[in-house]
């Protein structure tokens, strides 16, 4: 079996800060690939599709801590919930609010990022930076005793504009600054370099780490 992605993830490691965690990004990579990456020192994994990380889960280490971060739906949170052990796409306040019913029913505390539309594209999801700031300004997070808001998440415009992602970026780390959020999610296989210097803490990496 080919040691690649072994080798990828080391070159990855040296690139990347004390601080900073990362999490390959699985989806849609088989299991095998998986296995490879976790014989070679890795527990963060990320998954997009609730069917297939309930499969990956089903037959992969119970060690693994699961990253959802696709685009939850408020009908998979019950499945999601427990199961994630960080969820980075929580996008609005209605989606909180059921993952706390959710997690308080199985007694849990769901760790949880805010996911902060910083793209130039409009396709991304998230809130923007003035629905951020009303939601900070407006809501009691202590009432949430079964969800925990760990920091925030984004992701950069798709463009070869390093000026545009690094602005992206810096905005981000503004929000979470203010907010006083310690977690930022922020920068992929072709921007974690530019992340990682305007103060990313957990980079989600996918086809640098598992493809050839």
């Amino acid at each position: 079996m080919s040691d690649y992605i072994a080798h990828n993830i080391n070159i990855i490691r040296q690139n990347l800060p004390d601080n900073v965690q990362l999490v390959c990004v699985s989806k849609y990579y088989p299991v095998e690939a998986i296995r490879q990456a976790y014989d070679a020192g890795e527990r963060n994994f990320g998954e997009s599709r609730l069917q297939e990380l309930k499969q990956k889960a089903a037959v992969l280490p119970p060690d693994i801590k699961w990253h959802f971060i696709g685009h939850l739906q408020r009908n998979k949170v019950r499945d999601v919930v427990g199961l994630a052990y960080l969820i980075h796409s929580v996008d609005s306040l209605r989606l909180i609010e059921a993952i706390e019913r959710v997690a308080a029913e199985k007694n849990i505390v769901q760790k949880c990022l805010l996911e902060i539309h910083i793209a130039q594209e409009q396709t991304k999801s998230g809130f923007t930076p003035h629905e951020f700031a009303e939601l900070i300004r407006t809501t009691d997070f202590s009432h949430f005793s079964h969800v925990e808001i760990c920091g925030l998440m984004g992701m950069a415009s798709n463009t070869d504009n390093q000026e545009q992602i690094r602005q992206d970026f810096s905005l981000l780390k503004s929000l979470a600054t203010l907010s006083g959020l310690k977690t930022l999610s922020m920068g992929m296989s072709d921007d974690y370099r530019i992340a990682i210097e305007q103060g990313s803490t957990m980079v989600r990496i996918g086809s640098a780490i598992f493809e050839d």
